[in-house]
């Protein structure tokens, strides 16, 4: 493959071959990953710009010089730099002009994806002819701006529709989800998916007989999917009936909450006429939200997350995590079992034990349904679900475990029993095996005292779903050894969740804050409010769930069990309600038995029980104002947030609002609970918590660390 011809630029390379092909190589100094910043747009305006008058050029491939990479995407650091709408449209004008001059270069362009194509990666290879993608897990393609609070600004929401129908272009835009090679290609997204060693290669026929013969003579997936959803940009009737209707389910699934999601369809609705327009309307939309508190905050969260991803989770930089290949699990509860199916599906081979067949049986089939889930929902192909569900062995024994590397404790949340399983296994498994329990709200050194060596005992605390839930609490005892904590912290990330270093103490993080949530809505209920107005003000907030319905999801027993705990620990949390050991008598326990603050369907539908305001000794009628609600659940959490940092639990404002966001589904839109304290202002927030104190008792009342950020004025964070 000789090259005729080298020009160089900053971050991009361009190569004329034999056979008129020009290759555009994207790879950007100093980074790990490509991104279309500022600087790499004005590059490749300036490439193609030499391109447009070279007569001898025949085509041009785009490939990247990053291994499984090809661009992730817009530089997000640009994005957090618009400070008023006009920027941020003038920001996106500038790129559709780019891609547009990349869209009408007189011969064919190929897209050669190999890697992740995400963003702004992908509307540049939309505006390619042609693209071509590997087979490779690591190649993955969507638009995923709505999860930045922003919509797709170089040209996605346009040519996107115009390439598959309207209906996928729709799906992919407003999930913000990713599709591999081989789906891109059945969507009619790529033209081709092939395995990465032969990609240039295919990339390159393709584009030469496009060349040759043009577009129509040549047959590609795309031309299988064309026509698919068209009738629906034909017809302006079905067209206007069919966005209505995406419109309320948008509205439905977002609560109002979320601009970007709406925004992307008016920009959705314009693909069926001049694309200039719709480019000028797209742009335009950006800038809107580029400066919404929402995309603020969620591109904070973005970048939480990349700190989260670099951080080994301790100071001390000599320590390796171990990596673990054979990890056993004690207790096949609805708990054993879920962690018993992530392990295995990173990977690891798992022994799951249990004294009670019938248990292990359950077990087993808790992790079946979730791998049988995930093909069905085409997250993994039937062999690789099979595969993970042989890597779990069930055992009555401990055969096998003295091979183990790593045993993880999810028996019953009751100190004794938990002691005396961790006692008994210490013997079973090497002397070194790291050894973690999964409570939920136990101390970790009370735990860690029945067992030798207790350097190797830490928490792991899992929440439920197991399979669903992202956040994973690592619970650090006095004796824990830096090893055990970086083993899994980087076991965590592999299992693709989010782990949250945390000193020990009883409830932790997560179950510290949330159980106040929980009795705060129990205490409004037992003074009358109604049950469904309640849950109803708390999701119009932003949470998953009011305080009846998460409880009923974690179960009333578990909740009591939790509550009883820290009420012993944390004496002015005044949980002494007896609502729920109320609700256990009965047997009303929630979503497992069918029954709780809710009834449920076999089918998990769930209609509100008359019969629970018999318990309550209530009529239910009460309706306070949402704001009054709101702030009596609210407000208590951002309290004792405020004593878990002065305690030291976790290091700063951001593990809070990672804890609270992806462990208690803490509306991610508003940033997490501290950044919602800073919305409110430190001074507004003493006031709120004084005045419910003096309506509704002391435990409202400021703790001294709030009381002293109110008096100087002091937010969480520097920055907004």
């Amino acid at each position: 493959m000789a090259t005729l011809e080298t020009t160089q630029a900053t971050g991009l390379e361009l190569q004329i071959h034999a056979g008129g092909v020009a290759a555009i190589e994207f790879n950007l100094p100093d980074s790990k990953v490509n991104k279309l910043t500022g600087n790499i747009l004005m590059a490749l305006d300036s490439v193609l710009a030499s391109l447009e008058g070279n007569e001898q050029i025949r085509g041009v491939m785009l490939t990247s010089g990053k291994p499984g990479n090809w661009i992730a995407g817009a530089d997000i650091e640009e994005i957090r730099r618009i400070k008023t709408a006009e920027e941020g449209h003038q920001l996106a004008a500038k790129g559709q002009r780019i891609l547009e001059r990349l869209a009408r270069l007189r011969v064919p362009t190929v897209a050669v994806i190999n890697g992740s194509c995400l963003g702004g990666g992908l509307e540049l290879a939309l505006a390619c002819r042609l693209r071509v993608a590997t087979t490779s897990p690591r190649t993955m393609l969507g638009l995923p701006e709505v999860r930045l609070g922003i919509v797709p600004g170089f040209g996605g929401t346009q040519r996107l529709p115009r390439l598959i129908g309207l209906p996928g272009a729709t799906d992919l835009i407003l999930s913000g989800r990713s599709l591999d090679g081989r789906r891109a290609e059945r969507m009619g997204l790529v033209d081709l998916a092939c395995p990465p060693e032969v990609v240039w290669d295919q990339a390159r026929t393709l584009l030469l007989q496009v060349a040759e013969r043009g577009m129509r003579r040549v047959k590609t997936r795309r031309a299988a999917c064309r026509g698919r959803g068209r009738w629906l940009l034909a017809l302006p009737p079905m067209r206007s009936v069919w966005f209505r209707w995406v419109r309320h389910l948008t509205e439905k699934k977002t609560g109002g909450n979320y601009p970007a999601p709406m925004a992307a369809l008016r920009a959705l609705r314009a693909s069926g006429g001049s694309l200039n327009r719709g480019l000028s309307l797209e742009a335009h939309l950006l800038g809107e939200m580029a400066v919404t508190d929402t995309s603020r905050n969620l591109v904070w969260l973005f970048f939480l997350n990349q700190a989260i991803k670099r951080n080994p989770g301790i100071s001390e930089s000599d320590v390796r995590p171990r990596a673990i290949r054979l990890a056993a699990v004690l207790g096949a509860g609805a708990m054993g079992g879920g962690i018993s199916q992530v392990l295995s599906q990173s990977g690891a081979r798992v022994r799951m034990r249990d004294i009670d067949p019938d248990a292990l049986a359950r077990g087993m089939g808790a992790a079946s349904s979730v791998y049988r889930d995930l093909v069905r929902r085409k997250r993994l192909s039937l062999e690789e679900a099979r595969h993970g569900l042989h890597r779990i062995g069930a055992t009555l024994s401990y055969d096998g475990f003295r091979n183990c590397g790593l045993v993880v404790e999810a028996v019953v949340e009751d100190l004794g029993l938990k002691r005396r399983v961790l006692e008994e296994v210490s013997t079973k498994v090497p002397d070194d095996a790291i050894i973690a329990s999964n409570t939920s709200s136990l101390s970790i050194d009370a735990i860690a005292e029945a067992v030798p060596s207790p350097e190797r005992v830490a928490g792991w605390h899992f929440f439920n779903p197991v399979h669903r839930m992202p956040l994973v609490e690592v619970i650090r005892g006095r004796f824990t050894s830096p090893e055990a904590v970086a083993t899994l912290v980087a076991l965590t990330k592999k299992l693709g969740k989010i782990p949250l270093v945390v000193r020990d103490r009883p409830g932790f993080l997560v179950n510290r804050i949330l159980t106040i949530y929980l009795m705060e809505g129990s205490r409004l209920f037992e003074q009358g409010a109604a049950i469904d107005w309640v849950d109803s003000a708390l999701e119009r907030f932003g949470m998953p769930m009011g305080p009846a319905a998460l409880l009923d999801q974690i179960g009333i027993d578990v909740a009591a069990k939790v509550s009883e705990v820290l009420g012993q620990a944390f004496p002015h949390l005044q949980m002494n309600s007896d609502l729920m050991q109320r609700l256990v008598k009965g047997n009303r326990l929630g979503k497992k038995t069918g029954s709780g603050f809710y009834t449920y369907s076999r089918q998990g539908r769930r209609r509100l029980s008359k019969s629970v305001y018999s318990v309550l000794d209530s009529d239910g009628e009460g309706r306070p104002e949402a704001s009054q609600i709101q702030d009596r659940l609210i407000l208590p959490m951002v309290n004792e947030a405020c004593r878990v940092l002065a305690e030291g639990i976790v290091p700063g404002p951001s593990d809070v609002d990672t804890g609270m966001i992806y462990g208690a589904g803490f509306p991610p839109f508003r940033g997490g609970l501290l950044r919602y304290a800073d919305a409110l202002g430190p001074r507004e927030v003493v006031a709120r918590l004084e005045r419910l104190a003096d309506i509704h008792g002391e435990r409202y009342a400021p703790c001294a660390p709030l009381r002293e950020r109110g008096q100087r004025g002091e937010r969480f964070y520097a920055e907004p």
